[in-house]
């Protein structure tokens, strides 16, 4: 492990929690997470470092996420299996291709997205709160499949940040979920993309494990503790949460594009 001081370490491990609350309630943890491992890790160390470590400890807060809601949500597990399994081709795709790709082209057609997603979900206030119309068709299903699992999935290796807001929000549309059902499907689905990024980025060494599994802890109680909010709280505050995670995404893009 990079040598740290031990208040940037203590910083660390307070943005991981925080990553992992927001993580489990709607996605876009990583929004938070990376850039606190970039700024708080040595110059010198390699900026796929911190894409492999970011990925190590977001597996363990997603997991402890995707058993709190699979415990106490409505998860048709078999469907998020399904998803996750062409996720984690998919994001293994785009672990592959990241090292030698440049995504700058990229963001700017992200915020776009992301700007037409606020706007609709600020102008449908119903988008996501209403009860789930029960099982999804075939069609349905593999619509979330190819949009869910593979794109979004290979996103995720690419590039990151994002990833769970896209889920929840591409869950939510394909197959008429809540917003709390879509939560819970994608912090399955999330599980499979992490460990196809995980395992890419471990096989080229670009993982700094003991840093990762301490800054896991903190991440696994806070995605523990976020899960448990959403089901309390309900879709209404999913919805909200949605919004600033968005907005706070675009902003980011829009600062590394043209500014930083």
């Amino acid at each position: 492990m990079p040598d740290i001081p031990v208040t940037v370490v203590a910083l660390l491990c307070a943005a991981s929690l925080a990553a992992g609350w927001i993580d489990a309630v709607v996605g876009g943890g990583g929004l938070l997470l990376l850039p606190a491992l970039l700024l708080g890790l040595p110059s010198a160390t390699p900026a796929a470092a911190a894409l492999g470590t970011n990925k190590a400890i977001a597996i363990v807060g997603t997991t402890g996420a995707a058993v709190t809601y699979a415990r106490r949500a409505p998860v048709d597990v078999g469907t998020a299996v399904r998803i996750g399994f062409a996720a984690l081709a998919g994001s293994s795709a785009g672990a592959f291709l990241a090292a030698g790709m440049s995504t700058e082209v990229l963001k700017p057609v992200i915020m776009v997205v992301l700007l037409g997603v606020a706007a609709f979900v600020i102008l449908r206030p119903a988008f996501g709160t209403a009860p789930a119309l029960g099982p999804a068709g075939r069609r349905r299903k593999l619509a979330a499949i190819g949009l869910a699992g593979l794109g979004i999935g290979f996103y995720d290796g690419l590039i990151g940040p994002g990833t769970g807001t896209f889920l929840v929000l591409a869950l939510t549309a394909v197959l008429r979920l809540d917003l709390v059902s879509a939560s819970a499907t994608a912090k399955i689905v999330n599980c499979c993309t992490n460990a196809g990024a995980l395992a890419m980025f471990a096989w080229q060494g670009t993982v700094l494990w003991r840093l990762a599994l301490l800054l896991a802890v903190f991440n696994l109680a806070g995605g523990t503790l976020g899960a448990r909010t959403a089901l309390k709280l309900g879709s209404g505050f999913v919805r909200v949460v949605l919004l600033t995670v968005v907005l706070a995404l675009v902003t980011n893009l829009a600062y590394e594009q043209w500014v930083a």
